[in-house]
């Protein structure tokens, strides 16, 4: 039998699936660099949040930070997968830019808070709130990150 509080439960959920499928698979992929990964981790990380929206006092947050988690340990268990195989280098399509290959080869903190801030457009103190860190190491890992990518393409750009 299907109660009130379960109809309740499926139409924030369908609501803010609707609502913020596609941005979330966008971030994903700006974190993962993959299509592929960052709708597989949406996925997932929408099927993980829907039995706790109800108690949650802001869906669209709860939602982001459990994307960006997920993003995070993908990205980790990838790095350690490929410390243990050989494999050959990655040849990456030609409409990746210089700035796409600079911003991929970011560590993944870096790229989970430029990702958050400059796509996400969320301010220091909330990327602070949703990673879990100070809003002091927000702001270094944004200036190093950007730092980072600034040498990077200059680095390019003078070969």
């Amino acid at each position: 039998m299907i109660t009130t509080e379960d109809t309740m439960e499926t139409d924030i959920f369908e609501a803010l699936y609707r609502e913020r499928h596609a941005p979330m698979v966008r971030l994903a992929r700006l974190i993962v660099g993959s299509q592929m990964v960052a709708e597989e981790l949406v996925h997932d990380t929408f099927l993980r949040v829907r039995p706790h929206l109800e108690r949650v006092d802001t869906p669209n947050a709860y939602l982001r930070t459990a994307v960006v988690n997920a993003c995070r340990s993908w990205l980790e268990r990838s790095a350690r997968e490929r410390r243990h195989y050989i494999s050959e280098p990655l040849s990456l399509p030609p409409e990746y830019d210089e700035t796409w290959k600079a911003v991929q080869a970011l560590p993944p903190r870096y790229r989970s808070v430029l990702a958050l801030r400059f796509y996400e457009d969320m301010s220091e103190a909330d990327i602070a709130s949703a990673l879990g860190i100070s809003v002091g190491t927000v702001k270094s890992t944004i200036h190093r990150g950007l730092d980072k990518l600034r040498k990077e393409l200059t680095h390019d750009r003078a070969h």
